[in-house]
């Protein structure tokens, strides 16, 4: 786009009201890139990354996923999932009720179920099915991860795990991927790994078995829909899991991954669990681990991507982890798990790359590099990750324009900004 050499000469104020009010438009058309993981990634006011948006490969398969943040259920039109359905049932078994929250009195002593929400049980009592992951056997190693994303507003944490070259395991809720797919694509695109976390955020014991499949099978389609790989592991809401529903997790292929420690960090009510609990417990788990506790097997945290505080307390703990753990990785890392995902053109680095400085994986937007020297992001109150909830997405589309392209160069776009900015 070139404009003739002299316009807006001699025509006063109103041409030289029009150029800026142009540039404006494009200035603004260009904050708003919703349609790319890129553009999305780029966009640092927490109230604009929270705003719905469409992105059509996802929003025009609506109706074939549950109600967003709806317990799921299997569509009668999903012939798919049906069939998947199908196909496993006769091997989940039957002889395990629904559970009730919190546990009944009435319920077994002796854990007949492996019911993590009753006694933190994690080697299942069913023949057949693998142990929980609950730990990670590299030493001195952190299984770094979070909860409850994509949360809309993660781009200023994004941004800090990428200063520090640092890659961790998202464990993603499909109702939030189908709000915030470009968010959803920011983990893969930095490297990170992806692990489903149902549908809807359950207490999965207290679903029917029909239910339960539905909860993971379709946080599963969402994010292949959304991101396009196809995960291989999981986590229970709350943690909340016996051998049912560790049946059902394992026929469709994934890992359970559970924690030994938790942040409490997502528990926060101010009344029972404060902020001051958060701080206690990782200065806590910080201490044990300055102990020599986990010199011999590493460990797993729970920390969440939920909101402002989560992320923020992530932010500022992270220096006093790497101070007192020599590994923070990806749980796959830990686990030496090269192929997190089903399909192949992905791919993590074993552990003995990842600390040798190979930390981005196969298909990931990001070349292989050392820590950078950044400075983290501020963590102030206008920079910080917001807690907004998330919203449906919107039924319109936000148009991209690379105002990079504009002929005038960064001189006239900083003009620009400026004038926008105090309102000329």
């Amino acid at each position: 786009m070139q404009l003739p050499v002299n316009f807006g000469r001699g025509r006063g104020v109103s041409s030289r009201i029009f150029v800026v009010s142009l540039g404006c438009l494009l200035v603004n058309a260009a904050a708003l890139d919703r349609t790319t993981e890129q553009g999305e990634a780029s966009i640092a006011d927490p109230d604009q990354e929270c705003a719905p948006y469409d992105y059509p490969p996802v929003s025009s398969q609506t109706n074939s996923f549950p109600p967003g943040w709806m317990t799921a259920s299997i569509l009668s039109s999903d012939s798919a999932a049906s069939a998947k359905w199908n196909s496993i049932s006769a091997n989940i078994p039957t002889n395990i009720d629904p559970q009730t929250q919190p546990p009944s009195s009435s319920y077994p002593s002796d854990d007949p179920a492996c019911w993590w929400t009753y006694n933190q049980c994690t080697t299942p009592k069913l023949a057949g099915l693998p142990p929980d992951v609950a730990t990670v056997p590299e030493p001195s190693t952190l299984g770094y991860g979070f909860d409850d994303g994509p949360n809309c507003s993660h781009n200023v944490f994004y941004d800090f795990l990428a200063s520090q070259n640092q890659k961790a395991t998202f464990y993603f809720i499909g109702s939030n991927v189908q709000d915030y797919p470009l968010e959803a694509q920011r983990a893969l695109a930095d490297g990170h790994e992806i692990c489903a976390h149902t549908w809807s955020h359950p207490y999965m014991t207290t679903l029917s078995s029909e239910a339960a499949f539905a909860e993971i099978w379709y946080s599963m389609q969402m994010i292949k829909l959304a991101v396009g790989v196809t995960v291989t592991c999981w986590r229970p809401p709350f943690g909340d899991v016996d051998d049912r529903i560790r049946s059902i997790a394992n026929a469709l292929g994934l890992q359970t991954i559970m924690w030994e420690y938790d942040t409490e960090d997502a528990s926060v009510d101010g009344k029972t669990i404060t902020d001051q609990t958060v701080v206690d417990n990782y200065n806590n788990f910080i201490s044990t681990a300055g102990n020599g506790t986990f010199n011999s097997t590493g460990v797993i945290l729970l920390t969440h991507e939920l909101n402002n505080f989560t992320m923020s307390e992530a932010i500022t703990y992270y220096p006093q982890l790497t101070s007192v753990i020599q590994h923070l990785v990806p749980v796959g890392v830990a686990l030496n798990k090269t192929q997190p995902y089903v399909e192949t053109n992905f791919s993590l680095p074993t552990f003995a790359q990842y600390i040798a400085g190979t930390r981005t994986t196969t298909g990931s937007r990001l070349s292989n590099a050392t820590t950078t020297s950044s400075t983290a992001p501020s963590t102030s109150a206008s920079e910080s990750p917001s807690s907004s909830s998330s919203p449906s997405p919107a039924a319109s589309s936000n148009a991209a324009f690379k105002v990079t392209e504009f002929s005038y160069g960064p001189h006239l776009l900083f003009l620009l900004l400026t004038l926008c900015i105090f309102g000329f």
